[in-house]
């Protein structure tokens, strides 16, 4: 019987460790993300930004958002669409998009549980 509760699982009898590879692919992709998010802003300071592109880079988050969730939900059923209609009531409601989006969670989990 074991009494180490990391041992469940690990390949070498309880003792954690880290591939190396790993903590290299992690490090590369925080790279990845900082160099974009300095380039980004570094390419918008040197670009004049018209009212198009500003309205473009305005709704972007939103977009972006539903380009990962939208697949999601159509393939989804009764408490993926549940989820789907509890954000939609919070944010009508408060406005409050991370609200919304942590109700529609909570909603998903526990219509899965009941559907």
């Amino acid at each position: 019987m074991r009494t180490d509760p990391l041992a469940f699982g690990t390949p070498f009898g309880g003792a954690l460790s880290l591939d190396p590879l790993v903590i290299a692919v992690i490090l590369a992709m925080a790279a990845v993300t900082l160099l974009a998010k300095v380039g980004g802003t570094w390419l918008v300071r040197r670009v004049e930004v018209s009212d198009r592109l500003e309205a473009g880079l305005d709704v972007l988050p939103g977009a972006i958002v539903i380009a990962v969730i939208g697949p999601e939900l159509a393939a989804g059923g009764p408490a993926e669409w549940g989820g789907a209609a509890v954000v939609l009531a919070v944010m009508w409601r408060v406005e409050n998009i991370l609200l919304a989006l942590c109700a529609g969670v909570v909603s998903v989990v526990i219509l899965r549980t009941v559907v």
